[in-house]
């Protein structure tokens, strides 16, 4: 079975498979791929309906995580192209990376990185005093696997941990409505998937209700936060800072203007990335392949 792998990363091999590789940037290469094809191992550059007509003994796109909104599937399922997921095989590595965002924009690290590598680390000012999680009330935008491992990590070091969810929860007392959730929390987490309802989520009206000097991270999807609204709250000095490790356009062009903000940390949408990740995404994509095969029923399958 012929195998693409849409990211320049080794594959440690399985019988039956020949998996090829390919660098997301590679456009050039990836066509050249795209006909002999008959699963991609999907990570984030987008999967049209384009891509699917170069690709005619296509059988399965297999997402190498859990967000599926960078494949077409309505195209994918108009072509009998069957897409599945792996909910859950990333949460370990994007709940810490949530944590070091945290940290990160808390401690101010990026501006005492700066500092030391040109010679100004010691004294620091009165103005990069940082602040500690203990004792912080942190709003998680989501209930799910994350977030619950958040929560957790969280509550080990002492902050106060509320959410909401899709689903009411209005017996829990760590639950609140969203426009709660937000008036009430010193930290928002946002982990919660990209779709028409929550696409600019957090605007301006709402991103107004968090406290003076709030601060807001993202290892979800960049558009479910206005990052105009963003970067107008942040520029105001309402917020106190941002940790992102996605944005509205990815790869994040040079000029956005978060990056210039020595308030925000950034990662280019990496929370997922380690080789804990990578052994467990490997995994779960050789057993669908073997049940593409086989003729089974797919483990996750989204259409």
């Amino acid at each position: 079975m012929r195998v693409l792998l849409h990211y320049d990363v080794e594959f440690p091999g399985a019988d039956g498979l020949d998996v090829v590789s390919c660098p997301q940037e590679d456009d050039e290469r990836f066509a050249e791929l795209l006909p002999e094809a008959e699963v991609i191992w999907h990570n984030l550059r987008p999967l049209t309906a384009a891509d699917f007509d170069r690709a005619p003994r296509l059988r399965l796109v297999q997402k190498l995580g859990t967000g599926v909104n960078t494949i077409d599937l309505d195209a994918a399922e108009a072509r009998g192209i069957a897409v599945a997921n792996m909910p859950g095989r990333n949460a370990q590595a994007v709940a810490e990376a949530t944590l070091l965002l945290m940290l990160a924009a808390l401690r101010r690290v990026v501006t005492f990185d700066a500092r030391t590598r040109e010679g100004r680390g010691w004294p620091a000012g009165g103005a990069l005093v940082g602040g500690e999680l203990s004792g912080r009330t942190v709003g998680l935008l989501g209930g799910g696997q994350i977030a619950g491992l958040v929560r957790g990590m969280l509550e080990a070091i002492g902050a106060r941990v509320l959410y909401t969810s899709r689903t009411r929860r209005p017996d829990d007392p760590a639950w609140r409505e969203l426009d709660d959730l937000l008036r009430a929390s010193d930290i928002i987490s946002v982990h919660i998937p990209l779709t028409g309802d929550t696409h600019h989520l957090l605007d301006a009206r709402r991103l107004a209700l968090l406290p003076p000097g709030a601060i807001v991270v993202n290892t979800a999807r960049g558009a479910i936060i206005d990052e105009a609204a963003l970067v107008a709250a942040l520029s105001s000095g309402w917020l106190g800072g941002a940790g992102l490790d996605v944005f509205e356009q990815e790869p994040v062009p040079p000029d956005n203007p978060l990056l210039a903000l020595d308030n925000v940390v950034v990662m280019p949408h990496v929370a997922y990335l380690t080789r804990e990740t990578w052994d467990r995404y490997f995994d779960t994509a050789v057993e669908n392949c073997r049940r593409l095969a086989a003729g089974e029923d797919l483990l996750h399958r989204v259409r």
